[in-house]
């Protein structure tokens, strides 16, 4: 759907990119780290502490679209180094927060910072593709992907050995992210919205009809729901399922987790480079629908196939998630903010709806149920039948084919 790229990718955006992701995911997964001290100081619930991750999630899911329409309309580069300030503050608060109302309030500056950093960093990742849309967003997504992972580990070094005041210490990461950012916000305003906006007239000659657009964003939105609650099954449930099931220590679990981690790490690498080469809605297919013989079989194998299909599982799994968000912001030229928003903002709510429900599964019937239940949830990549094709329906005849 793309025109020519303008000067090819620019490599050095995209790394600087992908680095911010990484420290920003890194340090919004610290905030679990304290829960166990808040929870035994404060007397709180866990319901109280679902309360937090709530709060943190809701924040980040409702205004992530909500910005990206607003820089559609009005592109503000500095916005993006000027959200590191949030998750500054953030931090900062809850390294020092001894009241609940402190602690929500910390919850919900975190949350800020997330929903101005995904949507401003993946329009920059468009920008700066030069035509290879998947590729970008792949690079972007693996940061995050590293992020997340290193959270936990940053936190069981740091945050458990010194305690909540050691949040501070993480917090100055945001003023390494803030100097990174404020030199890609000054390419974004000098050359980034240049290539944007060439790229939007370009895509604009083509654009489909309105009804067939909102159908496609609403199957791609079905199949994120899809994706993320099974991911919830996994991310946050594995090593209760892996314990119960076959009776292994924390530490055997704990390497099952990482080997699946390091799967989606990988898969998200892949994901949208294959995009660009064989088209997006083949990439949407294999790696949703495609998980569904192997989820099936996960509940019923032993520990060892159990690891394989894990990694098979996040292998595929994670591809989808690059060539889903460039084949919406391809449906909806122009508005590459908001469908940023929109697509980060609901995988962060179904994220953490599904690992609410499935916790409440769990707790009612067992961690074997969960899993049987889930094993269904790739089906939902059925739907991708209905995606338009997006190279034959915008495509002049004799046009160069460079996305679908």
């Amino acid at each position: 759907m793309e025109g020519p790229a303008v000067n090819g990718p620019a490599f050095g955006i995209l790394l600087a990119i992908s680095f911010c992701h990484l420290l920003n995911d890194m340090m919004q997964a610290l905030m679990p780290a304290i829960y166990p001290n808040i929870k035994a100081e404060l007397g709180l619930s866990f319901a109280q502490v679902g309360f937090i991750t709530l709060t943190y999630q809701i924040t980040a899911s409702f205004l992530q679209p909500v910005v990206g329409l607003v820089a559609d309309r009005r592109p503000t580069p500095q916005a993006l180094p000027g959200g590191t300030i949030f998750t500054l503050a953030g931090l900062t608060v809850l390294s020092v927060a001894h009241r609940y109302g402190m602690v929500l309030l910390g919850a919900c500056l975190l949350g800020m910072g997330s929903s101005v950093f995904h949507p401003e960093s993946s329009r920059v990742a468009r920008m700066a593709a030069g035509g290879r849309n998947g590729l970008a967003q792949s690079l972007f997504q693996v940061g995050g992907n590293a992020g997340s992972a290193l959270g936990p580990l940053a936190a069981a070094l740091v945050v458990v050995r010194w305690g909540q005041g050691s949040l501070a210490f993480f917090a100055l990461l945001a003023l390494l992210s803030f100097a990174i950012l404020w030199q890609v916000s000054l390419w974004y305003r000098h050359h980034g919205l240049a290539r944007l906006e060439a790229g939007r007239k370009q895509a604009a000659q083509f654009a489909l009809p309105q009804g067939i657009v909102r159908r496609g964003i609403g199957i791609l939105l079905m199949l994120i729901f899809s994706k993320y609650v099974y991911l919830a099954s996994l991310t946050s449930y594995f090593i209760f399922y892996l314990m119960h099931r076959f009776g292994v220590s924390v530490e055997v679990a704990q390497f099952h987790l990482f080997l699946f981690l390091a799967a989606v790490a990988v898969g998200t690498v892949a994901g949208g480079p294959v995009g660009d080469r064989i088209g997006r809605k083949y990439v949407i297919w294999m790696s949703i629908l495609g998980v569904l013989p192997f989820s099936l079989m996960l509940p019923h194998v032993n520990l060892f196939w159990t690891g394989v299909l894990s990694v098979i599982i996040g292998l595929l799994l994670a591809s989808a998630f690059p060539a889903i968000v460039v084949f919406a912001q391809e449906l909806v030229p122009g508005k590459v903010g908001m469908i940023s928003g929109l697509f980060f903002g609901f995988s962060f709510g179904m994220g953490g709806v599904g690992a609410a429900v499935l916790g409440k599964l769990a707790d009612t019937y067992s961690i074997e149920t969960v899993y049987q239940i889930c094993a269904f949830l790739p089906a939902i990549g059925l739907l991708a039948a209905w995606l338009p094709d997006v190279r034959r329906a915008t495509l002049p005849p004799g046009s160069e084919v460079v996305a679908e």
